[in-house]
This record gives C-alpha cells, structure tokens and sequence, in this order.
C-alpha cells in the first residue's frame, strides 16, 4: 500500500484543480470563438457570454474567499480582470460591442497563466 505526505497531497490538489481551471477556461474560449464567427447575436453567443459571465462570477467569489491561498495583489489584479469581462460581456448581451476577441485574449493569457 502507498503512503503520500500530507504535502504531496495538497500538491496534487492544487494541480488538479489548475487543470480544472484551464478546462473550463478552454470551454469559455472555444464557446467565444463559436461565437465571435456568427453573425448577429446568436444562440452561440447566447451560449458563450452566458457561461462566460458564470464562470467569472465563480471566480470572483472564489478569490473573495478568505482561505484563498493567491497573494491578495494578485487576487485583486485577478478580480479587477473578471470585472473588466463581465462587463465587456453584458455589453455584448446589450448588443452595444462585439467584443468577443477582447475577452478571448484576456482568458487566454490567465489560462496560460496557470501552467
């Protein structure tokens, strides 16, 4: 029978949700970029910015947690990040921009960010 520290543990943890962050960033990329190819506000657009704005709102909260472990200047520039998206993302549901590629670069570079 195998035995793990307590550290490799906690190791293993923190890559495995990374992973499950980059995934779901990944998701919102892929459903950015459906959309962002149609014309109009269509039901991939509905689809992404919906998800999208999930997704940041979840991340949001998380990083308000007081048991999160990120530094809290990073935590800050990281929700000040979200911010900027959902806004940009309401102004898409507005129909006042189109601004998915915005979006898609930012979420891009934090996903890159979690390697």
């Amino acid at each position: 029978m195998y035995q793990f520290s307590y550290a490799e543990i906690m190791e293993d943890d923190v890559a495995d949700a990374r992973q499950r962050e980059r995934q779901v960033l990944d998701r919102s990329i892929d459903l950015l970029r459906a959309a962002s190819q149609k014309q109009g506000y269509s039901r991939e657009a509905i689809e992404a910015i919906y998800f999208t704005r999930r997704l940041w709102v979840r991340f949001i909260e998380d990083l308000q947690e007081p048991d999160n472990q990120l530094d809290t200047e990073l935590r800050a520039n990281l929700i000040s990040i979200a911010i900027w998206i959902l806004k940009e993302a309401e102004k898409i549901r507005r129909r006042e921009s189109t601004n998915f590629q915005g979006i898609i670069d930012i979420t891009t570079i934090i996903r890159d960010g979690l390697k």
